[in-house]
């Protein structure tokens, strides 16, 4: 591994260590689920994996209606918080590994549908991660992508803030690098769904760890993002609240035989 990737894989064990159970308790983590199990069309015939799985919500959702989960994730802590999601609903047919995406410790050919949600920002290279779903998914089977897409004038307000909110962050795809990506992919029969991931600051704040000093330095992006709309997440007030939605982009498509 080339040492500018591992020092990135440890910093997001880092912070997703940290983040493990606020992560998980977000609200606007679990929200638009049913959508993805329709978009990706499971059923009980499927062997699913989702990539990146974090504490498990969507492989803890997923496995209802699927004959198998596999969850990997490169953060031991979440992967502890993925079984006991796993033990406080009764699901037996989840298993869960700590592993990295590049490569995808799994044969060719081994799910039918592969998975991800809320990674790609955090990813190096986007488009191997990809390339290795599509590697492991059997032919006919489907990927699927799920993330924060921006216009491409917004992405770098974007980035910054994210990358002062949480440093594993790398870059979230503007609206035409994505469709780009999917076009390479080759991947046929692509649908697209959008929905937004609605938050507050101050349990946003409380559910990342910027380093020293940063916190203030969001608050005052924030405020000085009402009503102008620079960073692309629609801040907002409420009352004394002041709140976001983040753009997410789901994306679904059929492995060419």
């Amino acid at each position: 591994m080339h040492p500018a990737e591992a020092n990135h894989n440890l910093q997001i064990v880092d912070q997703f260590s940290r983040q493990a159970i606020p992560f998980a308790e977000l609200p606007g983590h679990s929200q638009s689920m049913q959508m993805l199990i329709d978009m990706s069309g499971v059923s009980a015939g499927d062997l699913v994996l989702d990539v990146a799985c974090g504490p498990g919500l969507v492989a803890c959702e997923f496995a209802p209606f699927a004959l198998h989960v596999t969850g990997l994730d490169l953060t031991p802590r979440m992967i502890e918080q993925a079984m006991e999601r796993q033990r406080g609903r009764g699901l037996t047919n989840l298993s869960w590994q700590v592993g990295d995406v590049l490569p995808l410790p799994f044969p060719d050919a081994s799910f039918s549908i592969v998975l991800t949600r809320y990674s790609f920002h955090h990813f190096l290279d986007p488009r191997a991660v990809l390339d290795e779903m599509l590697r492991v998914c059997r032919p006919g089977g489907k990927v699927m992508v799920i993330d924060v897409v921006q216009p491409p004038e917004k992405a770098a307000a974007y980035d910054r803030l994210e990358k002062l909110r949480d440093p594993s962050h790398v870059h979230a795809l503007t609206i035409p690098e994505m469709a780009e990506l999917i076009s390479a992919s080759g991947l046929a029969g692509v649908k697209t769904a959008r929905y937004k991931v609605e938050g507050e600051l101050e349990q946003q704040l409380k559910a990342s760890f910027p380093n020293p000093g940063d916190d203030e330095i969001i608050r005052g992006l924030f405020r000085a993002d009402l009503g102008s709309d620079q960073l692309g997440i629609h801040v907002h007030r409420e009352g004394d609240e002041i709140r976001f939605a983040i753009p997410i982009l789901v994306v679904v498509g059929e492995k060419s035989v």
